[in-house]
């Protein structure tokens, strides 16, 4: 009987898949990625897999901004902002965004302000479970963390033209190995294998 049970049991589909893409409002040549995720992450896990698509480290605060909507993490450090948050961990993507061609903003660090554009490129239904965020495509590093936001990375990449005007080696030197072109989808995907 428990094996007719089972044979007769309903195997449930896979998760809708999101495909993202994803550019760095405000800087030119862009800068952008397109990725794809289950719907039914939340916005909280979405947070964490746009850290690793973009080369962020997850230093600051973030917010997405969803149909007039506020969701971040809950902490001290976002109730002293004084804004009305909502719990990013109790909501998911498939639920705040459920069409295609929709577009919200990801918001990370508010000093240095890194606005993304987020667009539903499409929601599909695949055969198989999607199982773990995969980075299709994209192009160049995100800027350095705490560069000064635009303004700051407008200088480190004349810093970088002109290496050797005298003004430039302090930055040069807290840079370090950055290449504003490079992008490396398997390197990426590779970490994003690692997200649970």
């Amino acid at each position: 009987m428990a094996k007719k049970a089972k044979d007769c049991a309903v195997q449930s589909e896979p998760e809708a898949v999101y495909q993202l893409k994803v550019t760095l409002d405000g800087i030119r040549p862009l800068i952008w990625r397109r990725i794809q995720v289950r719907g039914n992450i939340t916005l909280f896990k979405l947070h964490k897999i746009l850290q690793v698509v973009m080369g962020w480290q997850n230093y600051h605060l973030h917010q997405f901004l969803i149909n007039g909507e506020c969701y971040s993490v809950i902490s001290v450090e976002a109730d002293m902002l004084g804004d009305d948050f909502k719990d990013e961990k109790r909501f998911k993507l498939s639920r705040v965004v459920p069409l295609e061609k929709i577009k919200f903003t990801y918001e990370y660090d508010f000093g240095d302000g890194w606005d993304h554009t987020i667009q539903v490129e499409k929601i599909s239904r695949p055969a198989e479970e999607l199982k773990a965020p995969v980075c299709i495509d994209g192009k160049r590093s995100a800027p350095p963390e705490d560069c000064g936001g635009k303004g700051g990375y407008h200088d480190v990449l004349k810093a970088l033209r002109d290496p050797s005007r005298p003004k430039n080696a302090d930055l040069l030197e807290w840079l370090g190995k950055y290449d504003p072109e490079h992008f490396d989808a398997n390197m990426v995907n590779q970490k994003l294998a690692k997200i649970r």
